[in-house]
């Protein structure tokens, strides 16, 4: 034992810590599932598309792709021995198209060859011969709506009698509103290797935020129990919900590739595969009627929202149904009714996406309070601080969940403060009347998120902790990193809860032989449900090694001072001895004394659940707030436009590690301002992606980051029943952008001899903000101004 420190050692959580694999990140030694050296007799797979949007497959001949030399199998869907369907749970997607295809990029066959250029050379040579689909491809939701062409059922929630309402109110707003898809644009494209062992057993890497449910697919395609499975996911690079449900397919046509020859299989999508084939962010066709009081006071709302699902469900209905939780974003509204919709069409199976269908749901009410506040000539942060939820009766959202401690009005006269904001207003106002080109815009923007999986059962998790006797640790959870920090977190609460270093610690890759059944890393809930797991384990851990610890000490009745030992910094202290006892020396005493040094953790969220069929339920264990003042310069000429400040303050709770949580936020809102200003998906009339590639889609570079940009965390915001009282944060600061929007209507406006913007594309690319500020100008309609933004 060594002698006591006069230096007092600080737990590392709540400090800031660099992400554990930052260095290896900078050195280029991070390894991913592409990185790993491939096994001897290794083969590569490749994917046969299709090249229609909708049509039958009459014949598919892959006679001539197997006389090239190197290829082992050419596979279709006759070939798969269990269950054909890559789904999360609807059943609709087929893993390899059998009768018909329903999108460009349709997997029809996968080529397995000793190269990638054998592999692509085969693919080449396999001929698929199809026939006219009963009806035309649908490319639309105007058009899929038009042929009633859905997924699943309708999504309500109601409130009042709000055509009465909307009938009596003072201002009357109506309209059409679309936004858009955006690409994922992870930096490393989806990815699996799948090794045969023996006895029919498969040890798989995926690039996935799902390893039990990639565990699950993989099973049910090859026909196999699950517990012959193994998938292990190391870091990923980048994943945004994109890799929730959609690495499925990878790994299962990997391990199908492995099941027929025997031999281990390597699936890479390039880009232009990665975007061609997976799924987006839901586009949004929305009409919305709203109504309001002479004060500004939100009375009334209705809004009928349909998502582009794509030709599969995929997660989409939840995603609607995220929408229309985020429907009221801060805001409460007294009389509502929506109805959310899953449009059909023949374009990829749209997905899971940062936030979740909430950034178009709370777009939705942002547009409805940006008019509102032109047309009764009311500044709009001060029209959105008198609708924020406040005190009973004010305190219900649309489906009845009680908003408890609103922090929105906090963060607003906070940062409403610091940013100096109403003087920038004023100043902003006299530079647009002298400046009769370049203008300029400020907006405040507030988010209220939803933290929880909607999907009530899907709110667990799992731990294994195992302390080896010279006192390192292996930390084992069932979340995935894909750069967000999660490992970073639950490397501070093991660090925490042991009392040791960060360097006693080594985090493993996430498998489902360590930990089963666990949910998908998304809702933002990563931290929340591991976190908890992980400190759960690590304190029956410590439970057993305090009697040790009392032992050895020598105490005369050591059972009385158990609550009196300290464990900190890789020691063990007790007020009264001056000695400690290193985590590696009791590690050690434990082992000698037979008792266990491994242990599991599992956690469930409390009380969540929602009733879909009544729109009413308590789907959130709490709620995430925002703020952020963003101000924008534009060029009217051109329609050039540009970030120039962003000051934000958001709500962490007491955050576990602040430097990974103020990156999270950064990363967030730059990922929000692409989706909004620059980041656009065109297809064709046949239903071709033509932005495919980074020439023709772009996301946000270092240069569209503002040169003023400075984030702060909410100071003593402690959340009751949540980890170390933290808050999620992988979400809500994406909606924070939503501001950008506020902030250029601020600065079109100022052409406009009233004030106000009649028409916004959204991206706001600058042919969409050169076609308003046309409209501002009396130049064009609202509606040719949003044909011209379309191209």
């Amino acid at each position: 034992m060594n002698q006591q420190s006069n230096i007092k050692r600080k737990s590392l959580l709540h400090h800031d810590s660099l992400h554990e694999s930052g260095f290896l990140h900078a050195k280029g030694e991070a390894r991913y599932v592409d990185d790993l050296p491939l096994p001897p007799h290794s083969l590569w797979a490749f994917p046969v598309l299709s090249s229609q949007a909708s049509a039958r497959i009459k014949s598919i001949d892959c006679s001539a792709a197997m006389e090239l030399d190197g290829v082992s199998a050419v596979l279709t869907a006759k070939d798969i021995p269990g269950v054909n369907d890559a789904s999360a749970f609807a059943h609709d997607e087929p893993l390899l198209a059998a009768q018909t295809v329903e999108y460009i990029g349709h997997p029809i066959a996968c080529v397995y060859a000793s190269s990638l250029k054998q592999c692509r050379a085969a693919a080449a040579l396999v001929k698929v011969e199809y026939s006219e689909a009963s009806q035309p491809a649908i490319l639309s939701i105007r058009e899929a709506v038009e042929r009633n062409a859905f997924h699943g059922t309708p999504h309500i929630m109601k409130r009042g009698n709000v055509d009465q309402v909307l009938a009596s109110a003072d201002l009357k707003l109506s309209g059409v509103f679309d936004s858009g898809a955006q690409d994922h644009f992870y930096l490393e494209t989806h990815t699996a290797l799948s090794i045969p062992l023996e006895r029919g057993r498969y040890h798989i890497y995926s690039s996935t935020q799902h390893p039990s449910e990639v565990q699950a697919k993989v099973a049910e395609v090859l026909g196999i129990k699950r517990s012959e499975i193994v998938i292990e996911a190391p870091r990923m690079g980048g994943g945004f919900g994109g890799k929730e449900t959609q690495g499925n397919h990878i790994a299962m046509l990997a391990a199908l590739g492995s099941y027929v020859t025997g031999r281990p299989v390597k699936l890479w999508l390039n880009r232009d595969q990665d975007m061609m084939i997976t799924g987006k962010r839901h586009p949004f066709y929305s009409t919305y009627e709203a109504g309001f009081n002479k004060e500004g006071d939100l009375l009334a709302l209705k809004v009928d929202a349909i998502a582009n699902g794509g030709w599969a469900e995929d997660l989409s209905s939840a995603i609607l149904d995220r929408c229309l939780f985020h429907l009221d974003n801060p805001y409460f509204i007294p009389s509502l009714h929506f109805r959310g919709r899953v449009a059909k069409t023949n374009l990829p199976s749209n997905t899971a996406f940062r936030g979740f269908g909430g950034p178009q749901g709370a777009l939705i009410i942002e547009e409805v309070m940006n008019r509102a506040a032109e047309y009764l000539d009311v500044e709009s942060s001060e029209l959105k601080r008198r609708n924020f939820y406040g005190a009973s009766p004010r305190n219900l959202t649309p489906y009845d969940q009680v908003v408890l401690a609103d922090r929105s009005a906090r963060i607003y006269d906070e940062l409403i403060e610091s940013s100096n904001y109403q003087a920038r207003r004023a100043q902003i106002d006299t530079w647009n009347q002298n400046h009769p080109w370049i203008k300029r815009g400020l907006a405040y923007q507030a988010v209220k998120f939803g933290i929880s999986f909607t999907a009530s059962h899907l709110n667990q998790a799992g731990a294994l902790v195992m302390i080896y006797a010279d006192g390192s640790v292996q930390l084992n959870h069932g979340g995935t990193e894909m750069g967000q920090g999660l490992h970073s977190k639950m490397m501070s609460i093991c660090a925490h809860e042991l009392g040791v270093t960060l360097a006693h610690i080594r985090m493993m890759n996430t498998a489902t032989d360590k930990v089963p059944n666990t949910s998908a890393t998304a809702a933002s809930s990563g931290s929340d449900l591991n976190g908890q797991a992980v400190a759960i384990a690590c304190r029956k851990l410590k439970a057993r090694l305090k009697p040790v610890a009392a032992t050895v000490f020598g105490f005369a009745d050591p059972d009385t001072e158990l609550d009196r030992l300290d464990f900190e910094g890789g020691f063990v202290s007790h007020p009264e001895r001056e000695d400690r006892l290193s985590f590696e020396e009791l590690s050690q005493a434990a082992y000698m004394a037979q008792v266990s040094l491994s242990a599991t953790g599992f956690y469930r969220t409390p009380n969540i659940h929602y009733d879909r069929s009544v729109g009413r339920g308590k789907p959130f264990h709490y709620f995430s707030y925002g703020g952020a003042v963003i101000e924008v310069e534009m060029n009217g000429l051109t329609g050039e436009h540009r970030v120039t400040q962003v000051d934000i303050l958001h709500d962490v709770g007491r955050s576990l590690v602040p430097s990974i949580d103020r990156g999270q936020v950064e990363g967030g809102f730059i990922q929000g301002l692409g989706w909004l200003t620059r980041e656009e998906l065109r297809f064709s009339d046949t239903g071709v992606l033509l932005t495919h590639s980074p020439d023709t889609y772009k996301i946000p570079a270092l240069g569209e980051a503002p040169k003023h940009f400075t984030v702060n965390l909410l100071s003593n915001a402690d959340q009751p029943d949540v980890i170390h009282g933290s808050k999620a944060v992988g979400e809500p600061p994406f909606l924070l952008a939503l501001g950008v929007l506020g902030a250029l209507r601020h600065a079109i406006a100022s052409y406009h001899p009233e004030k106000r913007v009649d028409a916004l594309a959204i991206p706001c690319t600058p042919e969409a903000v050169l076609a308003s500020v046309a409209v501002a100008q009396g130049r064009l309609s609202p509606e040719q101004a949003l044909q011209r933004a379309e191209g």
